[in-house]
């Protein structure tokens, strides 16, 4: 049976405030029933306001969470009370036990489709199914080519709205053409401010034409192409080639509502290699992103990066141990290093919109045209930052200089958590802390 976690750990894993005080009701054996704990998992029957209790079960590997409530956070309350219950009382929630029908059902059904996943398939028709995708998506990027280039005959300002307009069609006709990059890029187009959308017409024009010629290309800026085209890597195809250990530093999460989808966005730093990497972790309707570790803390394990010349996004392999705190705030960048390193990004690979930076020794404060963060060598404008974060980071901050991980771009820093004079992390996407 897996090692009882700690509060602290399960409060990190809420969504928000909310959840945490919400979990904290729900903490107690009053409402459960039917609860248990066997097989890496936990069960119960939370009586909520209806008549019909609430199925909760956590499949504790992963994690991953599944309950018939029908919130959208993810984990919801009902799961994280059930792990705090599970955590201080092993009397209300008994060991070794079998699970429930229902619970068996969910648990079964989740391992069925990991061993399908994994199922060996016929290469020659796995060969034949690319080659037909490479061939509708190639006609695709001559066709989303040819469109660019009429838009920008016809004048970038014309009537109609942003550039005229009508990019979705475009986008959908990206999606026939299976390459759901340049789908999501040509959907953008409508919804650039007047003063990007020539920036945005390039950056698409560049990406079809590089696919048109990516068997020319160095094999890294080829595979870089290829994924923001939108193909993919198969996770168990990556992890069974190089992986890298190390005690990963977990930066932050935060999660994005891409209706229906949820997305998790999970970043780490090694502390031997220094590697930034990015885990993204992906929820259907009623179900959590399957990826959840606790921010400030660390945990041994092997990464399978994704190939490209900038390799960030990574595949969380084999893990040696439990997740423990990491106390003290990581290394970090002044804001000069940290916008040069997203420049060295940028050339690498012109698509890259932001870079992962921990900033340090910087303040919060506010100048004629908004927030900004300062050091002595400069300032960074904040941006798509919402009013409560901001003020825990100012709240935080005290006027002392503070370390802050977050998302460096060109349209400024988003700032994602922050650690205190003592060395203390905060979430600023859920206002947890370590």
């Amino acid at each position: 049976m897996e090692e009882r976690w700690s509060t602290e750990h399960i409060l990190s894993l809420a969504p928000d405030a909310a959840a945490q005080k919400a979990a904290g009701k729900l903490s107690s054996p009053a409402p459960w029933s039917q609860a248990g704990c066997g097989q890496g998992a936990l069960w119960g029957l939370c009586q909520g306001s209806g008549s019909t209790p609430y199925r909760t079960v956590i499949e504790l590997t992963t994690p991953a969470y599944q309950c018939s409530c029908p919130s959208r956070k993810f984990p919801c309350k009902h799961a994280l009370g059930l792990l705090l219950l599970w955590s201080g009382s092993a009397e209300a929630v008994p060991a070794g036990r079998e699970p429930a029908d229902w619970a068996a059902k969910w648990l079964t059904g989740r391992q069925q489709r990991a061993e399908k996943t994994a199922a060996p398939a016929d290469p020659l028709a796995a060969r034949r199914r690319a080659e037909r995708r490479a061939a509708k998506v190639a006609s695709g990027a001559r066709e989303l080519r040819l469109r660019l280039a009429d838009r920008v005959r016809q004048g970038i300002a014309g009537a109609g709205g942003a550039a005229g307009g009508g990019w979705a069609e475009v986008s959908a006709r990206m999606v026939d053409a299976q390459a759901p990059g340049l789908a999501t890029r040509a959907a953008e187009l409508d919804r650039l401010p007047a003063d990007e959308q020539l920036a945005g017409y390039a950056l698409l024009h560049l990406l079809a034409t590089a696919y048109e010629r990516v068997d020319e290309l160095p094999e890294p800026l080829a595979q870089t192409v290829r994924a923001r085209i939108g193909f993919s890597t198969d996770s168990a195809e990556l992890l069974a080639g190089p992986t890298v250990r190390d005690h990963w530093l977990v930066l932050g999460s935060r999660d994005s509502a891409d209706d229906p989808l949820t997305t998790r966005h999970l970043w780490l730093r090694g502390a031997k290699t220094g590697r930034s990497a990015l885990l993204l972790s992906y929820g259907r309707p009623g179900q959590a992103p399957e990826l959840a570790l606790p921010t400030g803390w660390s945990l041994e394990a092997e990464l399978a990066f994704h190939p490209g010349v900038q390799p960030l996004r990574a595949v969380l392999g084999p893990r040696h141990g439990p997740p423990a705190l990491d106390p003290g705030a990581p290394w970090a960048q002044s804001i000069g290093a940290a916008l040069a390193s997203y420049g060295e990004a940028v050339a690498e690979d012109p698509w890259t919109e932001s870079w992962p930076v921990v900033l340090g020794g910087v303040l919060p404060s506010t100048s004629p045209t908004g927030w900004q963060l300062t050091d002595q060598q400069g300032a960074l404008p904040l941006h798509a930052i919402p009013d409560q974060a901001l003020w825990r980071l100012t709240a935080i901050s005290g006027g002392r200089p503070v370390t802050v991980f977050g998302d460096c771009g060109h349209r400024g820093f988003t700032p994602v958590t922050v650690w205190d004079e003592q060395g203390r992390a905060t979430s600023l996407t859920t206002g947890g802390a370590a």
